[in-house]
């Protein structure tokens, strides 16, 4: 059995039985069980399963470690955390996430406008909000009427004006005030990808030159009072513990002399996001070398023989990881609609009575072919396939002979693969880096999964059954976009395979996981494909599955995606009917023509049909 890594990845929170992946809780039901549930129900296409219960368990993980730390090491400080909306923005995310912090000291991030008015609409009761990035002075008033609705607050500045435009707020509309965060530019610096965030030339933050300058401005203006809070923020991926580690000294130090300095109301320190989440699926590739243990650990003792050697009072301590949270909490299931090499099948042959020699003897090998002799057969049908191409580039063979020679090449391929499947022979693998077999996906990667497309993040894919059998085809996946980035190619060092299926009989789907971090946010509309399906599955012990179906979304229609780019489309309606009116067609077929066409406006773009109606 191929497990797929999912020992790395999981978390426990999938697990592999009877050949199934299955969820790995309460009844333990497969996710072929609830793929196959929604679409006899009618919908077909790419689906986004949601899975609540784990956003309960990674909430629930995150504060039991920070808390047994603090425990361990007799903190004083106290343990509290913010979602970042950036990071999932979507209702049947957030209202679940919200529902579940009842009672702990969790709330939410805001970045923008529109994510704060979220956050004041969604916050729990006596839970922090905080609001970072630029900010003008309508996003710095709604950070004061959140105040004066009782909301805990914490505007954190990123430059000088944004404090000037706090403190002329202040005087307009007066107290209650919201909380001031100052976000300080760290001279350490984060790793991979997003290590940029960190760093003397980051996007954000306050130099130390500037910190000064804002603590004048506050006594300036009598807001000392307000100063609550710093922040810094490494990366969103913390892969190596390290660069944390060196971080927390430093934000250590100036918290505490920010305090030496009068600023006696600061008593939090925000460490920002960047606990990393393990997406590999092969040993020896690892994300983050630490696990949450270790991290909470690091930080609490860090933060704490800082403070103790300084006599300081310790901080609480506040955090914001958005990917920890949300990005096991949904998957991302694709069917297969095609796989390319299919078409080469003995019945596609067409032998002449008099073949070129070589297709001769390429027939010989592939009807001789053993194991014994496996990979001897599979160099020479590859070496003549080089010779017959080049023949028919000269012109001493026809087109017919051409497609004769690529079946034949892909029939022993396949026969080689199945007689060593067994075996991990080095030949084998060569070849499949060569000739992998193509897997069309009914989905878009652009939209599902621009962190791919964009970054280069690899995402643990595998198939939901056929678990109990060896796949044998070395896989590259295409999306079903017209655009040739939309490929998830073989990759040797990190290889994919797949189980060879005669999608014309019998269905076949791709998992994708961890993708609830960032990827519908930032999901694109290329091609003008539009979110998946999405649904959550809410379990109960009373039902007969153990499970039901709800928040039930629908991928948009034609006419709602067109509508969403702000196409005219009543007027696009009427063009239409127009031009069939005035088509030569019938009557009666101009009305058959239109019924169909209004159906087709009305559902969504993905591909909905191959032989079989199994899509």
């Amino acid at each position: 059995m191929v497990d797929y890594g999912i020992k790395y990845w999981s978390n426990d929170d999938f697990i592999i039985e009877d050949g199934l992946v299955k969820v790995n809780y309460q009844h333990k039901p497969s996710l072929l069980e609830i793929v196959q549930d929604i679409r006899e129900r009618g919908y077909k296409g790419p689906l986004l399963v949601r899975f609540p219960h784990l956003i309960h368990k990674q909430v629930r993980q995150l504060f039991s470690a920070f808390e047994t730390a603090i425990d361990e090491y007799h903190y004083t400080g106290s343990f509290k955390a913010v979602f970042p909306l950036k990071v999932n923005q979507m209702p049947n995310f957030v209202l679940p996430l919200m529902e579940c912090v009842q009672g702990l000291c969790y709330g939410l991030e805001a970045g923008s406008k529109s994510e704060l008015i979220v956050a004041m609409a969604y916050t729990n009761k006596n839970a922090p909000i905080t609001v970072n990035g630029f900010k003008d002075r309508e996003m710095i008033s709604l950070g004061f009427i959140a105040a004066k609705m009782g909301h805990d607050i914490t505007l954190t500045i990123e430059g000088l004006n944004e404090l000037e435009s706090i403190i002329e707020v202040a005087k307009e509309l007066g107290a209650p005030y919201p909380n001031i965060g100052l976000r300080i530019r760290l001279h350490s610096t984060g790793t991979g990808v997003w290590g940029k965030s960190g760093g003397i030339n980051a996007k954000f933050g306050l130099t130390s030159t500037e910190l000064l300058e804002a603590i004048r401005r506050l006594e300036d203006s009598k807001l000392l009072a307000q100063f609550t809070m710093i922040h810094f923020h490494i990366g969103s991926q913390i892969s190596d513990i390290s660069p944390l580690k060196k971080a927390l000294r430093e934000v250590g130090n100036i918290y505490a002399e920010l305090r030496k300095m009068g600023a006696k109301n600061l008593t939090c320190v925000n460490i920002g996001g960047g606990l990393a989440v393990e997406y590999t699926q092969h040993e020896g590739e690892n994300n983050r070398n630490y696990t949450l243990s270790e991290f909470s650990g690091d930080v609490v003792f860090s933060l704490k023989e800082i403070v103790r050697n300084k006599q300081e009072k310790e901080p609480d301590i506040f955090i914001e990881s958005g990917r920890f949270v949300s990005a096991n909490h949904a998957v991302l299931v694709a069917p297969v609609l095609e796989l390319f090499s299919q078409e080469y099948d003995e019945k596609a042959l067409r032998l002449k009575e008099n073949n070129p020699p070589l297709i001769a003897e390429m027939l010989d090998l592939y009807q001789s072919v053993s194991e014994k002799n496996a990979i001897e057969y599979l160099h020479d049908s590859l070496d003549h396939m080089e010779s017959l191409l080049t023949l028919f580039d000269l012109g001493y063979i026809d087109l017919t002979d051409r497609s004769n020679t690529e079946i034949l090449v892909h029939l022993i391929i396949k026969k080689v693969i199945k007689l060593l499947k067994h075996k991990n022979h080095n030949d084998i693998i060569r070849i499949q880096e060569q000739v992998q077999e193509r897997y069309l996906l009914n989905c878009s990667f652009f939209q599902s999964l621009p962190d791919y497309w964009g970054l280069g993040q690899n995402f643990p894919v595998m198939p939901l059954d056929r678990l109990n059998r060896r796949p044998t085809r070395s896989a590259s996946l295409w999306d079903i976009t017209c655009d040739s980035d939309g490929e998830i190619a073989f990759d040797a060092k990190k290889p994919l395979y797949l189980h060879d299926v005669d999608v014309m009989e019998e269905e076949y789907f791709l998992g994708f996981f961890l993708v609830g971090a960032y990827q519908e946010v930032l999901g694109m509309r290329h091609n003008l494909f539009t979110h998946p399906t999405e649904f959550s599955v809410v379990f109960d012990d009373d039902l007969n599955k153990g499970y039901e179906i709800e928040n039930l979304l629908e991928a948009q229609n034609i006419l709602d995606v067109l509508d969403d780019l702000d196409y005219d489309t009543k007027e696009i309606e009427r063009i239409l009917k127009q031009r069939i009116d005035d088509s030569s067609i019938s009557d009666e077929d101009k009305k058959e023509v239109l019924g169909m066409l209004y159906v087709m406006l009305s559902e969504n773009g993905y591909l909905r049909t191959i032989t079989k109606d199994l899509q």
